[in-house]
């Protein structure tokens, strides 16, 4: 395996430890990617709480089952209520609404002879 010679690594330590333009200039950019892969993860949160306020700041709630959608909506894509429209009123405030637990379907299990 062919190895650098020592002469090249000392050349390098020298010009990180004697006070050059080219040491100074090595130390300044190992400093800089340094500083970069350490505010690297800082950034990113930053970013990632800024994109989720954003997210939440457009959903809207229903008010029939609870689920959540995007404002631009019309109908809850769950139980099919239509949303407030931008006046305030709903679609479904002047009937009154059924709660879903009503108008589900019951289901019963029943023992089936195979005699038949």
């Amino acid at each position: 395996m062919n190895r650098p010679p020592a002469v090249l690594w000392t050349a390098v330590v020298l010009l990180l430890l004697v006070p050059t333009t080219a040491g100074r200039f090595l130390l300044d950019l190992a400093g800089g990617v340094l500083l970069a892969l350490l505010a690297l993860p800082l950034i990113l949160s930053g970013l990632g709480w800024i994109a989720w306020k954003l997210l939440q700041s457009r959903m809207i709630s229903c008010n029939a089952c609870g689920a959540t959608g995007l404002k631009g909506s019309a109908a809850c894509a769950v139980c099919g209520t239509p949303y407030a429209s931008e006046g305030g009123q709903s679609a479904s405030a002047a009937a009154p609404s059924t709660p879903a637990s009503d108008v589900t379907i019951d289901v019963v299990a029943q023992d089936v002879d195979s005699d038949s």
